[in-house]
């Protein structure tokens, strides 16, 4: 069992806090169920989701995962994804770029 009382743990935000970040989960989920029914342009329509998906994330990293209060795992939980998709994505564009050229 982990022990709360010793320096160096962070302290817990008051339940309001809690409830408000569910406040606005739900808010931004309702977004996204009313910007899936709107006719908006597919790209547009795609963009705007994984913006709410990624506003989403940040407040359940944040607040949930209790990340809002270890700076350095919060930049490591934001940075470390994005370094592993940008080289996922250097290392499959030449095969993206080749099957798109040679398409009958």
């Amino acid at each position: 069992m982990v022990d709360h009382t010793k320096a160096g743990a962070h302290p817990h935000p008051p339940t309001r806090v809690y409830l408000v970040v569910w406040g606005w989960l739900f808010v931004l989920s309702t977004l996204a169920y009313f910007i899936d029914i709107w006719h908006v342009p597919q790209p547009f329509k795609a963009i705007l989701l994984i913006a709410v998906a990624l506003m989403k994330a940040g407040l359940i990293v944040a607040y949930f995962m209790h990340l809002r209060f270890e700076r350095l795992n919060l930049v490591y939980a934001i940075l470390a994804p994005l370094i592993l998709l940008l080289a996922m994505a250097a290392g499959f564009l030449p095969d993206g770029v080749s099957v798109l050229l040679n398409r009958p």
